[in-house]
């Protein structure tokens, strides 16, 4: 993996000290050049503003993690007060119902930032999250997310635009539960899950994704899912093939992710 991930946690510099303040640029012999690949936040919208030099000071402050297909990043038993960006690999947020079924909440890329973080108004409440493939995470502390997340107004603002984006999202996806049948619920979810993935050069994208995470996102059974994705399929708006699903035409799956009937 990265090698900046690896270096071990130090002691975070004083507010007035920090190498990302203006004027305050700081050089280490530990830190990569700036032109090496090296850090688990460069990908990240949140710290998009800041300079390589910048993101190599923060990456450590930010030990990597790495997490096996299934094993849980934190759960109800497991607590952990702390900001996770994902690296690689991808995370599924759920949540156990009184009747013991699972819930999915989301479905995290690369890039992603979650964790239980009141002090960003981020809360994970009763949820878990498991890595559903081999997963590398960054993790930033409560007193690193303190001093030198909310204290630099750049990352503040981001910060701020982050939450708004997951109130937006939320809403979007209870308007599609309250009003929406299933076959726009599934098209509205394959659309929004396409939207950070790369297009092949025939317009179409793949997205890695099984029947019953699928169902668990759209709060449905897997015998419904699978049967309106064999409708999909049938329309030749889809191809399946196990735990991958090629979007062969978004502008009609975007259509009938509106409809009301």
């Amino acid at each position: 993996m990265i090698e900046a991930c690896a270096i071990g946690v130090t002691r975070a510099p004083d507010s007035d000290q920090r190498p990302w303040a203006p004027n305050r640029r700081e050089t280490n012999p530990l830190l990569p050049s700036s032109d090496e690949s090296f850090s688990c936040l460069s990908d990240v919208d949140l710290f998009a503003d800041l300079s390589p030099d910048e993101i190599a000071a923060f990456d450590q402050m930010a030990p990597e993690r790495t997490f096996s297909n299934g094993d849980l990043v934190f759960s109800q038993s497991q607590p952990v007060t702390a900001l996770f960006i994902l690296k690689s690999g991808r995370v599924r947020i759920f949540r156990v119902t009184e009747d013991g079924k699972a819930l999915t909440m989301a479905i995290l890329e690369p890039g992603a930032v979650f964790g239980e973080m009141l002090l960003v108004g981020q809360r994970m409440y009763d949820n878990y999250a498991e890595a559903i493939e081999d997963t590398s995470i960054c993790q930033l502390s409560v007193v690193d997310v303190e001093q030198h997340l909310l204290s630099d107004p750049r990352i503040a603002v981001r910060i701020s635009r982050h939450l708004g984006d997951q109130v937006a999202r939320l809403e979007e996806r209870l308007t599609d539960l309250a009003l929406r049948p299933l076959l726009a619920r599934v098209a509205s979810t394959l659309v929004r899950l396409a939207e950070p993935q790369r297009r092949s050069r025939l317009g179409h994208v793949t997205i890695r994704l099984t029947h019953d995470q699928l169902a668990g996102l759209l709060g449905a059974t897997r015998e419904s899912t699978s049967k309106t994705m064999a409708d999909l399929a049938a329309r030749g708006l889809i191809r399946q093939s196990r735990g991958r699903i090629v979007l062969l035409d978004l502008d009609q799956l975007t259509v009938l992710s509106k409809t009301m009937e």
